[in-house]
């Protein structure tokens, strides 16, 4: 019986392969497209793909393939992708060259080949600029062409491919381009990586996960007849193959071949000697090969393989043939390079070895590496070298060897290949010779602020590399990997290993450390800034001390300004700009304007901010430049200045995508810009720019900002339930570092969102929540709308039972509160006149001229917001005091800014005012006035409610149940249902709380009408 070891017929997989067409047609209509397969090792991915990727290719679609690489790959970051892009620059040449022109030195790491000078080594913001040019680059090459990335092996992937590959699912839009990418099923362990990443990118829109299964006995039954060449089957012997491979398509081809070999007599069975079987029918030679190159990783170059084994050259290529022709080795496309058919014989070949074998093997290739370091790509040779060493069992090779594939990886920015490096140094330092630490060279960290031994010491040793230093860079990459924890272990290592007596810089700056870890995760850090500043405040002027000196003026801006953080800012500029440390010195001076700003010097502190803008941009500091922009645009906005805010934010913007930090910056600055345009009324244009910037980064990059914009946007819609949705996501407990620029405009939403419910307890344990230990400094722009609507809330409640205790100690708080506040610019004295309107309406005294002087002094600031809130309460004062023309003109103004800013809510209620006190909003409308021109329409006809549902809706407001209002009013309880039923959909609102709130908040019922109950 002939064997053909490979079926040449594709079996099953229908479903599958129609699901991965359907997103190919897709992406030819400009839809892209991210297909995840997983499955069991040797259940058929690779060959599905390979069928796929043939039909996409005679579909007219340009494909290109990258695997990740298992052994040696530690310190190889993006390699599948640089392997799939170099296919794509073979295939399409100039073409591609035009597509990355402008890019190219942001492409370095990704396309060498294109020449261009790289990025800039260490720079923190690099990573993120390379993910940007990468995506423009795909959206460049698929905007007239259909582009297939493949990536095959992702369980094996390293951290910054995984991340790269996530970008560019989540980011690529109306362009021709499906990505696909396989992985091992059976080997996501609980704690594997690919488990969240699978999770959070099954999520998205445009990706689908498909797993496939073992084939089923009529399916093994089509490839033995491909494998065996014949439709006249054995029927035992296909069920003996079926029993033993489980339907496992690699299963099944081995053991058709060990069968073909031996039959089924003395056959093992144990997984391992199955996957051998092939290797162990080769000749010694070719085994010998296998052997070696099962060593490499998940491939190896010819030269490579050639240069271990140290056979004449007619030697090597013949037992190469052996292996390819036996189909245990297979050329790579790139016809320099071979692959094991499948990685479970590569990993039954190395299991079958003794470690000592393993070493000897890793040593080598470390060694023929070594001799010529052209055998394998640049890019690959310091990552694979120091895996040689390290696997090799030899810490005085591997170790250097590790450093340098860390400064590597550094030098790309692919961080956390670094701190993989760095990690292997760290072990292995205690079992390299003395000798080989001595020879160690100090090389720049990647914080400059960072004291070498040099600077803190004389002598031979000052330029030697120390474990203390190592541990600085581990600091370092930890944190701009994104795991912060880690970060403060190796910081708290490093303070183990300092003397801060010889050496306070040194501790400092690990202090300072550990207090920018504290604050990604929550806490302020000012204890630990504190630590650094006593180390270094007693000593010469130094690049640490400046940043020290900033970091504390940082986290009194954030959390409580004062002038003492001002005079620390000064100096921390004053020190950078004598040492020289430039940057540090332009980050010192934005925080001191916004200082200035934020403590009433608003004069001084602007000029001061725009100047930093300008003088950032001479040093090409991306970082800075956007920190500039995202401050400057805040404190517009604050001041009121909507328009000046929407047009710096434009700019900051714009810099954040020319710079590649969309998903960083980028999405702080668009916070802002959204956040400018509601008060304009601007909300189309608010939420298509948070639609993109969801479509664009994923819901895993939405800052709080920006759910918190959400929030709002929600709420002018008059989606209350969508409102409390989103902010049930970033509850007051979860707010980060309970900065009060957060927990402010939370309490805010709150405090609003609970009024609209009828939840008027819960507004007020809000309001007080938010206040009771007295507010910040600094926030004043926030402050005030929070103390604005909770007296709001207080002034609603009015009559409602179990309301009035404790009104009195809650509105002699606000007003405590509001004496510490600035009236500095107009909005601020706006929004001051409008609590004393508040807290007047609270206490029942409301009248119309505080609700004027509210009105003319935020006309001018040209922002519908809060203007249309206080129209509405002069005219609703107006109309209760009988000044029905003013009234009139003024809920007109109303409605028309509340149209403006798209208030939803607040139209409704300008509606139902003018019903009930029968003003026009049409003033070309004719209007019959009722003969006493101070009487109000009765609700029932306002609202279309009947008599009855009015008589219901006021006992509601008490309070009564359906059994206690249909015992008052004499009718059956289910009766009392439908009523409340009709009333809730006349109101348009969602249940009985709301409908009571909306009765008090319209003052339907004035107290002394509603009628006791009997």
């Amino acid at each position: 019986m002939a064997y053909a070891s490979i079926s040449s017929a594709f079996v099953g997989r229908s479903g599958e392969l129609e699901a991965l067409a359907g997103g190919l047609r897709r992406a030819f209509g400009g839809e892209p497209q991210g297909v995840l397969v997983g499955g069991e090792a040797g259940v058929g991915k690779t060959r599905l793909l390979q069928e796929f990727l043939a039909a996409a290719e005679e579909a007219g679609a340009v494909t290109a393939l990258g695997n990740c690489l298992e052994v040696g790959a530690e310190g190889l970051p993006y390699a599948p992708l640089v392997t799939a892009l170099r296919q794509l620059h073979r295939v399409l040449g100039v073409e591609l060259e035009r597509a990355a022109e402008g890019y190219e030195e942001q492409l370095s790491g990704l396309l060498p080949d294109l020449g261009g000078a790289g990025p800039t080594p260490g720079d923190e913001y690099a990573r993120t600029r390379l993910f940007e040019y990468t995506a423009r680059l795909f959206e460049r090459l698929a905007a007239d062409r259909t582009v297939v990335l493949a990536i095959e092996d992702l369980h094996w992937s390293d951290r910054s491919t995984r991340e790269l590959l996530a970008y560019l699912i989540r980011t690529l839009h109306r362009c021709r381009v499906v990505l696909v990418a396989t992985y091992r099923s059976d080997d996501l362990h609980r704690q594997h990586p690919l488990r969240p990443y699978l999770a959070e990118l099954e999520r998205l829109r445009a990706v689908q996960r498909l797993e496939l299964a073992r084939f089923a006995r009529a399916e093994v039954e089509q490839q033995l007849a491909g494998l065996l060449e014949t439709a006249a089957l054995d029927r035992g012997l296909v069920g003996w193959i079926y029993d033993r491979s489980e339907g496992n398509a690699f299963f099944v081809e081995e053991l058709a071949f060990s069968y073909q070999g031996a039959g089924r007599v003395g056959l093992s069975s144990s997984l391992r000697d199955i996957l051998l079987v092939r290797v162990e029918a080769l000749p010694e030679p070719a085994r010998q090969v296998v052997t070696m190159a099962a060593g490499a990783g998940s491939n190896v170059e010819h030269g490579l393989l050639a240069a271990v084994l140290e056979l004449p050259q007619e030697d090597v290529f013949e037992a190469l043939r052996t292996a390819v022709r036996a189909h245990v080795l297979v050329p790579e496309a790139d016809g320099d390079s071979y692959r094991f058919r499948h990685a479970l014989m590569r990993e039954a070949v190395l299991d079958d070895l003794l470690p000592v074998e393993r070493s000897w093997i890793n040593r080598r290739y470390a060694t023929a590496l070594e001799s010529d370091q052209g055998l394998v790509p640049a890019d690959q040779r310091t990552g694979r070298l120091a895996s040689y060493w390290y696997h090799a069992q030899d810490p005085a090779r591997a170790l250097p060897a590790a450093l340098e594939a860390g400064r590597q990886a550094r030098r790309g920015n692919a961080f956390a290949e670094q701190l993989l490096m760095l990690e292997r140094t760290l072990e292995l330092w205690e079992q390299v010779p003395d000798e080989v630490l001595l020879d160690l060279q100090c090389y720049d960290c990647a914080d400059e602020a960072y004291p070498r031994r040099s600077q803190a010491e004389d002598g031979a040793d000052a330029g030697r590399l120390r474990y203390v230093d190592v541990l600085a860079d581990a600091t370092v990459a930890a944190s701009r990997s994104g795991d912060q924890e880690l970060s403060v272990r190796f910081a708290k290592t490093g303070l183990r290993h300092i003397n801060e007596v010889a050496e306070p810089e040194c501790a400092a700056w690990f202090w300072l450390q550990r207090a920018r870890a504290a604050h990604y995760q929550g806490n302020i850090g000012e204890e630990e800034s504190e630590q650094a500043r006593r180390l270094v405040e007693d000593g010469p002027p130094s690049a640490v001390g400046a940043d020290v000196l900033h970091r504390i003026a940082v986290t009194g801006m954030l959390n409580h300004p004062s002038r003492m953080h001002l005079a620390i800012g000064e100096r921390a500029a004053h020190i950078a700009r004598e040492v020289g440390a430039r940057t540090v010195e332009l980050h010192a001076l934005n925080t001191v304007g916004a200082l200035r700003v934020l403590l009433g010097e608003i004069e001084e502190g602007l000029p001061l901010l725009r100047e930093v803008c300008v003088q950032s941009r001479e040093i090409d500091d991306p970082y800075l430049q956007t920190r500039v922009y995202n401050n400057l645009s805040s404190l517009q906005e604050q001041l009121g200045r909507s328009e000046e805010a929407v047009e710096t934010a434009r700019e900051g913007l714009a810099i954040a995508r020319h710079y590649g930090l969309n998903t960083i910056s980028g999405v702080v600055i668009l916070g802002n810009l959204v956040e400018s345009l509601l008060p304009l009324g601007r909300h189309r244009e608010a939420e298509e720019l948070l639609t993109s910037n969801l479509e664009q980064t994923g819901e895993a990059v939405l800052n709080y900002n920006v759910v918190r914009l959400q929030t709002e946007l929600a709420l002018l819609r008059g989606d209350l339930a969508g409102a409390a949705e989103y902010l049930a996501g970033v509850s007051n407990g979860n707010v980060g570092d309970r900065q009060p620029q957060r927990t402010l405009p939370w309490a805010d939403l709150a405090v609003r969102i609970a009024v609209r419910s009828g939840l008027f307890a819960e507004a007020r344990n809000e309001l007080l929540t938010a206040i009771g230990n007295g507010l910040s400094t600094g926030f004043d722009h926030l402050a005030w709308p929070l103390l604005v609507h909770g007296a709001a809330a207080e002034a609603d409640s009015r009559g409602l039972p179990d309301t009035d205790a404790g009104r009195t100690e809650a509105l002699e708080q606000i007003r405590r509160e509001a004496q510490r506040l600035s009236r500095i610019v107009p909005l601020y004295e706006g929004w001051a006149h409008m609590l004393d309107g508040e807290l007047a309406r609270a206490e029942g005294r409301n009248t119309p001229e505080v609700w004027l002087r509210a009105v003319e002094v935020l006309r001018p600031t040209g922002r519908p917001y809060p203007l249309a809130e206080a129209l509405f309460r002069a005219a609703a004062a107006h109309a209760a005091a009988g000044a029905r023309e003013e009234a009139g003109r003024l809920l007109r103004e109303a409605e028309e800014q509340a149209r403006k800013h798209g208030d939803t809510e607040l139209l409704r209620e300008v509606t139902a005012l003018a019903e009930r006190a029968r003003l026009p909003l049409d003033p070309s409308a004719p209007t019959q006035l009722p003969a006493d021109s101070g009487a109000v329409r009765d609700p029932s006809a306002a609202l279309g409610l009947t008599a009855r549902e009015c008589d219901v809706l006021r006992l509601l407001t008490l309070g009564r149940t359906n059994r206690q209002i249909a015992e008052e009013l004499y009718i059956s309880p289910k009766t009392a249902s439908v009523h409340v039923s009709n009333i809730l959909t006349k109101l348009e609102v969602g249940n009985r709380g709301e409908a009571a709130a909306a009765a008090h908040r319209m003052r339907l019922f004035p107290q002394h009408t509603t009628r006791p109950r009997s």
